[in-house]
């Protein structure tokens, strides 16, 4: 009888632990349904070079959601960036979205800088204003090629 006590208090322990595993994997991960609380924003660049799924979402400096897709539009050869925000952060229909990096060699995340309209971006809007990533690769080869010319 105490063999079946403690291996049912071991099976407990397990259930436990598996669910508590479970629950905690699901709020880390965002799996998509399960949140609520926030809402999704498209933005198109020429380039997002360097952004990741997974990428901030700044907004004054504060990281308020997250990159969930990035994809091509084949038609305009543009990149388009899906953003998660929470429903607490509403942005104007002016507002900008940036390419930004976080150092010389740092990853790259999303700046959106709020803007002045009275109308508010609902969810799934576009965010109309955009500015792409800067390649630092490119304006160094293209200073050190003006460089060399131009002696």
């Amino acid at each position: 009888m105490n063999r079946i006590k403690i291996e049912t208090m071991v099976g407990l322990f397990l259930l436990v632990g598996l669910a508590s595993f479970a629950v905690l994997a699901v709020q880390l991960g965002g799996v998509g349904g399960l949140d609520n609380d926030h809402y999704t924003l498209e933005a198109r660049f020429t380039s997002s070079s360097g952004l990741k799924v997974g990428s901030d979402v700044e907004v004054a400096g504060v990281v308020v959601g997250k990159v969930k897709r990035i994809r091509l539009d084949p038609e305009a050869f543009e990149s388009v960036v899906e953003v998660s925000l929470p429903k607490s952060v509403r942005l104007q229909e002016d507002a900008i979205a940036s390419v930004r990096s976080t150092g010389l060699i740092g990853g790259k995340f999303i700046k959106i800088s709020p803007g002045g309209a009275d109308e508010l971006l609902e969810p799934g809007d576009e965010i109309a204003e955009t500015e792409s990533a800067v390649n630092l690769e490119e304006l160094i080869g293209k200073y050190m090629f003006q460089n060399d010319s131009g002696e």
